[in-house]
């Protein structure tokens, strides 16, 4: 990747760690365990993950996040963010509009648990543009809607915002979550979805994730 761009991620990277001492965090314990769908066992995954075409990753050309329409309404008033940080948080009140007031929610990326939701970024664990890249720039408009909201497989978690900030688009050969011990759940899900939406992977990304489940 470009040279200015590898100095910006790092450069999101440290911010994400100053960004810890900002209001509401509370406690590096999991007081609040997020509770994204659980992903194929490593064993499942290794072979998923084998299955998957293996290619250059594509281009950018074209790309929009507006063309993978989130976050939709779920239900009554709560839309795809407002539902995933109610199943992901302990204790959770929401207003008539669905936002919500007071809770706990602890982020496995980083250990960090925070008590405001604006803290709280919800990752899309295969990011819209590594899917574009991978092929869902062939999607109709109603395929990457699904995708962008999916609360079936294990693509949506509520995260530390500057975390997930840091992460951007990086496929796992790029980056991986801080707290070492989520690596193995986070490479699960990564295959899962890649495989759900018969998305490709590049060889450094193939290699990456071989390593991470090879250890699991």
């Amino acid at each position: 990747m470009p040279v200015g761009k590898v100095y910006a991620r790092r450069a999101a990277v440290l911010a994400s760690t100053a960004a810890l001492a900002l209001t509401g965090l509370v406690t590096t314990a999991p007081s609040a365990q997020a509770a994204m769908p659980t992903p194929v066992s490593a064993a499942t995954a290794r072979t998923y993950l084998a299955a998957l075409t293996v290619k250059a990753e594509g281009s950018l050309t074209g790309y929009s996040r507006d063309l993978f329409p989130h976050w939709i309404t779920q239900s009554g008033t709560c839309n795809t963010r407002e539902t995933v940080l109610k199943r992901d948080g302990s204790n959770v009140v929401t207003d008539s509009s669905c936002a919500s007031v007071s809770g706990s929610w602890y982020s496995p990326y980083d250990g960090a648990t925070w008590t405001v939701a604006s803290d709280l970024d919800i990752d899309h664990v295969v990011a819209l543009a590594e899917a574009w890249r991978s092929g869902a720039n062939s999607w109709t408009t109603s395929q990457r809607q699904a995708f962008a909201n999916d609360l079936t497989r294990p693509q949506l978690i509520a995260v530390t915002d500057n975390v997930n900030q840091a992460k951007s688009d990086l496929d796992p050969a790029e980056w991986l979550p801080p707290r070492t011990t989520y690596h193995c759940t986070y490479a699960r899900a990564w295959v899962h979805t890649k495989y759900h939406y018969n998305l490709s992977v590049d060889a450094a990304e193939k290699s990456a994730l071989q390593s991470v489940l090879n250890g699991c």
